[in-house]
């Protein structure tokens, strides 16, 4: 049992030292004595409500100390003494503590002077809380008075409810009294006549009746207003003027906010820019504030006018207040447009150490209350955002005919519209700002990264292969390279150009002087070996079919080739699909814009434009401001049967859309709807495709012209063709191919295909001749093989990129042969280019029929064959987790190779998509997740201190990439990871989880198994080394397993372990935990990866977080039941970019006695086990 009190004399001694430095009063007293009634000086020091007494002035421990609360001080008069003794009394001014609680004797106390005295009783007056004490009481007592008032009015209200009660029964006694007489009367005076004076008795009891009416009257009408007041409208209007009260609460806020960014920060970041050493310029305070002081301006009005408002409560009129506000909301596009530009621009500037330490200055205002300057600038991004979910609230709980309904839904819907253009101007801008900050990497410079019509596709490291003359590179040569270290090249694929560069030992990025900037344009991508040409084929073996071609064929230049080598074949079908679809957008409009361009007054852009469907809003499909890559507007909303036309119209194919598509498909259609779309474009291509379509593809200029020559033999020769940009490729000397001549007098067969590109053509030199002569504007040279049949196959290729087609200029020698194929593209040019050219052609509808369906239908398989390619090789999961998708598209595939009319491209481009879904997709190179979780069942082989840190961080970032990557992007969809079954819906997501908390605690189990604080320190110093190589390896999510155990309480409050620690290693865990510190949205974690060149493993719950934020904040569908195709084109864009992430792998070999040790889950602790085990190292200490 305890005996005494405990008392904390540390507490004590702080409050002590406090009291002599700030103590209300101090000084030298007369001090009484109890036990011999002797005066003794002392020190005295007064703090809030405590009395120390010191010793001396330099005394460091007090003496005493007096609890003065609830205690009185007065004057005492000084006390008797002999007449010997009394000059020296007089000088002396005494006075009394007297203390508030029974068994403390007063404390008596003496001073020289007297005003010292008054000073000494006042300040001790005041530390009792006598007033406040005083006060107290007299509150209790009000209280209680008011307490029994209240009971008071109670009974009496009890009493008059009990006295009405009584009333009411005595009335209705009464009316029955009053019914019996007045019966009575009629029957015993029948005949009475009616006398004027009415009985007195009556008139009471009329004056009872009146009384009771109005009673019962008052209280019909207190029922009513109850129920009103209890009534769902009287509720939603409560809601309603709450929602108002909220938004006046919000604005007033968002107003201070900004008054405190441009006082606070902006007006003093203008006067140093003038001062004679400016830290910043005025330039870069106008990047970095923008317009935010007009901003403030106005917001300043609409809070004036909502508190006008207010003050006429109940009275809530708005609308006009947003009427007023709306116009004048545009002064937010450019805030919002150059947003992410301020906040790079403030950045630079806090390079400079001037700046930052006057910043600083600034966030330490106590009006900043802790926040950066950043913070302030992020609050007008969410402003117009606020006002539409204010908005949409607001017309929740507003009745349909109130007077504001609809100017509130006019202006939410001006908001929204505002909202969309800025979010579309965003995007514009963070394209550019990317290509700008590609071009900033660059040492050289990158000028056609500064055309705004470029669009960013995909980055990574691929390996250049030696360019050598044709058979000198043996295979004994070709494996002996150290291509790692020569040949590793950073590579950018653009809309329109593809960047080859090396990385410097100091990371900075230079062009390479030949082959650096390869435009598309003249570019004809091989991805596989030619099966007769032994140097590919011996290539192939030696790399593992890893390797693919760019042929470059400029027009003011000798020709070369570009081979690379991709580091796997997801890595490698995921840069040939893109390269590919980017080649074939460009030939396509190439193609088209020399059709028209001479031969018709509709040229691409108006051919696009006049087709209304393709640009502007319908009840079914709306647009954005945006263009996508086909320099047509993004689509905003649109129904699935738009989407699935958009898919298979043969004018164009976006990358976006068609990324998009794939990626989303799931959300809003099935993949069977659009497997039939696609078999129906194939079989029935002219019913499946829209008609006005099809009357572009064949659109004509009406106005003739003169001084044409036309062949009446062929509608063919009268066509005009001009070589297209795209397509003129100069032939090489060196190609073994030799080069033949296409005839344009191919009869017409009677069959329903058009034209017989295999029929051996008669004449062949005479006709030529006389086609030579008659049209003289250009002549096409196609390549051939040599000699036999079989030469026919050209190399595999882009399906629609065929290299065996090659343009000259007039003038050129043409060596004929007995054989001629046609791609898509060049029979599309035959059948266009002279479209309208001169009078129109004589020819029979038979012959007009066969050229347009032949057009079609191979138009509609190049279209067919590119999505399945695209899908097969960049979303192979589909067909691997849905066998009847991936039955269905090789029944169709077979069906394509049935086709007798279908061109050796086509044929070639089939046969690969097939092979591609046939072979296993999963490199058997890599590791996958099954072999790590066996991994984790041998015996344990090394321990912690036996492995060094590059070990650790290296086997760290394997696994992490091996777990990271083997996550199917289907289950980005959806937020399956924060449903109650997401254990089935997202496996691979929630055991990327749980291996991230695993490695966590490992590491934190670890640290703890220590039992000396030295062994501890170094643990942790090691633990953060290997953070930091994790770092370099571009391990970002094995760098937050590490901060994140480190931040453990467990660990983190073991301060004598972490005074151990250096400051190097404290440091490093700064920078670290800043890297990967999750505020701002993980705005330092953002910029790193912006910067970031793959193999990387980023943090998948940022990505998560940004997923769950758009699938929250926007919905699926419209209102109109219309796909939101923009929140399916955001999601598809954190999508690829974590795919990019995924496919990229780290060329780390495994080493199982390292992993062993990572994935023994027998050594990790749960978390009350480690915080107990911290407990026993380092006991908390007492309070």
């Amino acid at each position: 049992m305890q005996k005494s009190v405990r008392y904390n004399e540390g507490h004590a001694l702080f409050l002590s030292a406090v009291a002599r430095k700030e103590g209300t009063k101090r000084g030298y007293l007369c001090k009484k004595a109890a036990e011999n009634s002797r005066w003794h000086e002392k020190f005295f020091a007064l703090y809030q409500n405590i009395l120390f007494y010191f010793e001396n002035e330099q005394s460091a421990r007090p003496a005493g100390i007096y609890l003065l609360e609830g205690c009185t001080c007065e004057r005492a008069p000084a006390p008797k003494m002999s007449t010997t003794g009394k000059e020296a009394l007089e000088k002396q001014h005494y006075f009394l503590i007297v203390f508030g609680h029974d068994g403390q004797k007063p404390l008596e106390l003496r001073t020289e002077e007297e005003y010292e005295c008054d000073e000494w009783v006042e300040a001790i007056q005041q530390a009792s809380y006598s007033d406040i004490i005083i006060e107290r009481e007299v509150l209790m007592q009000k209280y209680i008075h008011l307490v029994q008032i209240v009971e008071t009015e109670k009974v009496a209200a009890n009493q008059l409810r009990t006295q009405l009660e009584d009333q009411d029964t005595e009335i209705e006694r009464l009316k029955a009294e009053i019914v019996a007489l007045n019966k009575t009367k009629e029957r015993m005076r029948p005949y009475h006549v009616y006398h004027e004076n009415e009985d007195p008795d009556i008139k009471k009891i009329k004056k009872v009746q009146s009384f009771m009416r109005g009673w019962l009257c008052r209280r019909k009408w207190k029922i009513i207003v109850q129920d009103y007041i209890c009534s769902p409208h009287a509720e939603s209007m409560r809601k309603r003027n709450q929602i108002v009260f909220n938004m006046v609460e919000a604005e007033t806020e968002y107003v201070h906010q900004l008054y405190i960014l441009v006082n606070c920060f902006l007006r003093p970041l203008r006067m140093a820019a003038s001062s004679k050493k400016p830290p910043i310029s005025h330039d870069d305070v106008s990047s970095i504030f923008l317009n935010s002081e007009t901003i403030m301006f106005l917001h300043e009005i609409f809070h004036q006018g909502l508190k006008a408002r207010i003050a006429n409560w109940p009275t809530l009129v708005l609308a006009d207040l947003f009427d007023i506000l709306l116009p004048m909301l545009n002064i937010y596009q450019e805030f919002v447009r150059n947003h992410q530009y301020s906040l790079q621009v403030l950045a630079n500037c806090k390079q400079n150490r001037d700046f930052d330490k006057l910043l600083k200055q600034y966030e330490s205002n106590a009006a900043c209350e802790g926040r950066m300057l950043e913070t302030f600038l992020t609050y007008p991004m969410f402003q117009i955002p606020r006002y539409i979910i204010t908005l949409h609230e607001l017309l929740a709980h507003t009745p349909h005919e109130h007077v504001e309904r609809k100017s509130l839904e006019f202006a939410k819907s001006k908001l929204e519209e505002l909202s969309r253009v800025m979010h579309d101007e965003v995007s514009d801008t963070e394209n550019i700002r990317k290509n700008l900050a590609i071009e900033r990497m660059i040492v050289e410079g990158c000028d056609i990264l500064l055309d705004t019509s470029q669009t960013f596709v995909r980055q990574g490291s691929l390996i250049q292969l030696p360019s050598v003359e044709r058979g000198k590179l043996s295979k004994v040569r070709l494996g002996s390279l150290s291509l790692k270290k020569e040949g590793e090249r950073q590579c950018f694929l653009f809309t329109k150009h593809f960047l080859v560069c090396t990385r410097s030992s100091g990371g900075k990025l230079h062009l390479l002087k030949q082959g650096g900037v390869l435009s598309l344009i003249d570019c004809t991508l091989i991805e596989e070996p030619d099966a007769n040409d032994e140097e590919s084929k011996a290539g192939g073996q030696v790399f593992g079919q890893l390797d693919f071609k760019l042929v470059v064929e400029p027009t003011d230049s000798p020709s070369f080739t570009v081979v690379l080598l991709a580091p796997s074949r997801q890595e490698k079908a995921a840069w040939t699909s893109d390269i590919s679809q980017c080649i074939d957008n460009i030939r396509c409009n190439g193609l088209m814009t020399s059709v028209f361009e001479e031969n018709s007054k509709v040229t691409v852009p108006h051919m696009i434009k006049s087709d209304v469907r393709l640009h502007k809003d319908d009840v079914d499909i709306c647009f954005s401001k945006t263009l996508n890559s086909c320099k047509v507007p993004q689509i905003r909303y649109a129904s699935v049967e738009r989407l699935l036309e958009r898919l298979t119209d043969l004018r164009f194919l976006s990358i976006d859309f068609l990324n998009t598509f794939l990626h989303t498909y799931r959300i809003f259609t099935a993949a069977t709807v659009v497997m039939d779309k696609l078999a129906d474009i194939y079989k029935k291509p002219f019913s499946s495709i829209p008609i006005r379509s099809l009357e572009l593809f064949f659109a004509t200029n009406q106005n003739n012209r003169s001084g044409e020559h036309t062949n009446d033999r062929s509608p063919r020769l009268c066509r005009k063709f001009s070589s297209p940009p795209p397509l003129s490729i100069s032939s090489r000397t060196s190609s073994p191919v030799r080069a033949r001549k296409l005839s344009l007098h191919s009869p017409i067969t009677a069959r329903v295909g058009g034209l017989d590109l295999t029929s051996p053509l008669s004449n062949s030199n005479h006709n030529t001749s006389q086609s030579a002569a008659s049209s003289p504007t250009s002549k096409i040279i196609p390549e051939s093989p040599q000699g036999s049949e079989a030469g026919d196959m050209s190399p595999c290729r882009s399906p629609s990129t065929p290299r065996h087609l090659r343009y000259r200029q007039p003038g050129g020698n043409a060596v004929c042969n007995s054989r001629c194929s046609v791609s898509p593209a060049s029979a599309f040019a035959i059948a266009t280019a002279a479209a309208g050219h001169g009078s129109p052609p004589v020819f029979t509808n038979s012959e007009r029929t066969c050229d347009k369906e032949f057009i079609i239908r191979r138009a509609a398989t190049n279209r067919v064959l590119n999505v399945l390619r695209h899908w097969a090789s960049k979303h192979s999961q589909d067909f691997e987790m849905n066998g009847e998708l991936k039955m269905s598209v090789i029944c169709l595939l077979e069906e394509v190779l049935r086709d007798p009319d279908l061109l050796p491209q086509e044929r070639k481009a089939t046969a690969n998509i097939l092979s591609a879904l046939s072979q296993d997709e999963q490199d058997d190179a890599q590791l996958r997740i099954e072999d790590i979780l066996q991994m984790a069942d041998c015996p344990k082989a090394e321990c912690f201190e036996s492995l060094s840190a590059m070990e650790l961080a290296e086997q760290i970032t394997l696994l992490d990439h091996i777990v990271f990557r083997s996550i199917p992007y289907e289950e980005f969809l959806g937020q399956g990871w924060m449903k109650v079954d997401k254990t089935e819906r997202t496996p691979y997501i929630m055991k990327t989880s749980q291996h991230f908390n695993d490695m966590s605690n490992l590491v934190a189990s670890q640290i703890m198994t220590h039992t000396d604080v030295g062994s501890r320190a170094s643990s942790i110093e090691k633990w953060v080394a290997v953070a930091d190589i994790c770092r370099c390896l571009n391990n970002y999510n094995g760098v937050l397993e590490i901060t994140s155990a480190l931040n453990r309480s467990a660990i983190y409050r073991l301060k004598k372990t972490w005074a151990k620690i250096s400051k190097q290693s404290k440091a490093l865990m700064d920078k670290l935990q800043k890297t990967v510190s999750s505020e701002g949205r993980f705005k330092n974690l953002r910029e790193t990866l912006k910067n970031c060149n793959p193999p990387c493993v980023p943090y998948l719950g940022m990505y998560l977080t940004d997923l769950a934020f758009i699938e929250e904040g926007t919905p699926n569908f419209t209102e109109e039941g219309l796909v939101n195709f923009s929140k399916m084109r955001m999601i598809s864009h954190i999508i690829r970019e974590i795919r990019q992430f995924q496919q990229t792998p780290y060329r780390i070999e495994h080493q199982a006695k390292v992993t062993q040790y990572l994935l023994d889950k027998t050594l990790i602790m749960d978390e009350d086990t480690l915080y107990d085990l911290s407990l026993k190292i380092e006991p908390r200490l007492p309070a």
